[in-house]
């Protein structure tokens, strides 16, 4: 067996794939992701398999795609059936396997009235495949289980309680709320009244920190760390609302923006978002800095991405569920062995295939799986992986070809938002009945997505179709 490099992955929620600091466009600064992309290989046209937290991490724990996955709403338990990629790493591979943050990856069938992962953070390690987990809930859930149940329900509101924390972020959540309601959360901007020690990623990254400084020598580690930002609501730390004020810094107004919410606000919004990529920027060099602490930075696979994109306004939408390009979206970089250094390759690709990449590279064959290795594209000895990947949600599907996107069953005028998970959960004949009703969209996503080309290019139609109707 040939020698395996440990693993380091890093997933964040709600990142969308534009807002790096290689973009010119956009004044955001993250210097450890544009080294990191430097030294590797940077995907620019990154999809993931659904635009919703629990079925893209679903997908990608199963390695199927949304429909086979059958993980369609944030309440959906998971089918452990279809092993997840982490156990099959620690049980088949031998590998130590290491896991914090936010595991939104379905119902706790383990521990029923805890949610995920219980207030210990640990209670589904081994039906998941972890040798050391301290998992939470994603931000607002985590809320709303300790004010239904009176006591912390995941390990973050635990912490937060044991610092005597936890009735602030609850009383800051409800004044969020009350200032916009449920539904536009996301426009609340101003500072929340945790601490630095307290808030949410600085956890979750002395978390993560603490596992590599525990990670074992004398065999291959996978350390996967999933942040909680720069999901909604964008509530930062006070030192973070310090960065971006300079009124000479503006970034970009969104696309096609929705006139109800005023061009400062929009600023605001995006002064926000920035400074959470900016301090997950800052966590990354932190775990860069501890690889190269204890030797392992040349011997570690680093992989970051995140779950999907956000809106964040442009055509007037918001969060994600759309199939448009901000929202299915993602960044996408590695480095490490195996990974060749190159320019940035525009090929499409999925992030479902991270499933069989991840057991390709522990040796270890994906077997019937929809997800495909991309060893060989991380080496550069090929610059295409795929001819399309695809992508869904509710009723609507998607190919796309790395330019053009070929989209059925998609209402504009239905897109679900808030926790209306279960409008979400199309039956699947349903799904096919509506992807034959309704208008199908043809976008060049190298223009717009506002011009529907459908009628004007018929035989790119035909040729996506042909991926869709597999």
């Amino acid at each position: 067996m040939r020698d395996r490099p440990n693993i380091l992955f890093i997933l964040t929620d709600q990142q969308r794939p534009d807002w790096l600091e290689m973009n010119p466009e956009i004044p955001v600064r993250t210097p450890h992701l544009r080294a990191l992309a430097q030294r590797g290989a940077w995907f620019k046209n990154a999809i993931c398999p659904s635009p919703l937290c629990v079925p893209s991490r679903a997908c990608l724990s199963s390695g199927n795609e949304y429909d086979r996955c059958d993980v369609r709403s944030n309440d959906a338990p998971y089918h452990h059936e279809q092993t997840p990629y982490q156990r099959r790493l620690r049980d088949e591979a031998g590998y130590h396997v290491m896991g914090c943050g936010k595991f939104h990856t379905g119902l706790n069938t383990t521990a029923p009235g805890d949610f995920i992962w219980g207030p210990s953070g640990d209670k589904a390690k081994e039906q998941w495949g972890h040798d050391e987990a301290l998992f939470n809930a994603g931000k607002n859930q985590a809320v709303l289980m300790m004010e239904r149940f009176g006591e912390p329900r995941d390990a973050y509101m635990a912490f937060l309680a044991a610092r005597g924390e936890a009735q602030t972020h609850i009383d800051d959540y409800t004044e969020r709320r009350g200032q916009r309601g449920e539904e536009h959360i996301f426009l609340s901007t101003f500072p929340s009244k945790i601490s630095d020690e307290g808030y949410f990623d600085n956890w979750i990254n002395t978390n993560a920190l603490d596992l590599l400084d525990s990670a074992p020598t004398d065999k291959p580690w996978f350390l996967e760390v999933h942040f909680q930002n720069p999901h909604h609501p964008w509530d930062i730390t006070e030192k973070m609302h310090q960065l971006y004020r300079d009124p000479e810094v503006q970034f970009p107004e969104p696309e096609y923006a929705d006139a109800n919410v005023s061009a400062e606000i929009h600023q605001q919004v995006r002064r926000n978002y920035a400074a959470m990529l900016e301090h997950l920027d800052d966590c990354l060099g932190q775990m860069l800095a501890k690889l190269a602490e204890r030797g392992e930075l040349d011997n570690t696979l680093i992989v970051f991405t995140s779950d999907h994109g956000e809106m964040l306004g442009d055509y007037g939408q918001w969060q994600k569920l759309s199939p448009l390009q901000a929202s299915i979206g993602v960044p996408f970089i590695v480095a490490g062995p195996g990974v060749a250094k190159r320019a940035p390759n525009n090929a499409p690709i999925t992030t479902l295939d991270l499933h069989a990449t991840f057991l390709d590279i522990a040796d270890i064959d994906p077997g019937n799986v929809d997800s495909t290795s991309m060893r060989s594209l991380f080496a550069g000895t090929t610059d295409r992986h795929r001819a399309i990947v695809r992508s869904g949600l509710s009723a609507w599907r998607l190919a796309y070809d790395g330019r053009y996107k070929l989209i059925r069953g998609y209402d504009p005028a239905k897109r679900t938002g808030g926790h209306n998970w279960e409008a979400m959960a199309v039956d699947p004949e349903e799904a096919r009945q509506l992807q034959c009703d309704r208008p199908v969209y043809l976008f060049d996503t190298a223009n717009n997505e506002c011009d529907n080309l459908a009628q004007k290019h018929p035989e790119i139609v035909a040729r996506l179709d042909t991926f869709l109707t597999k």
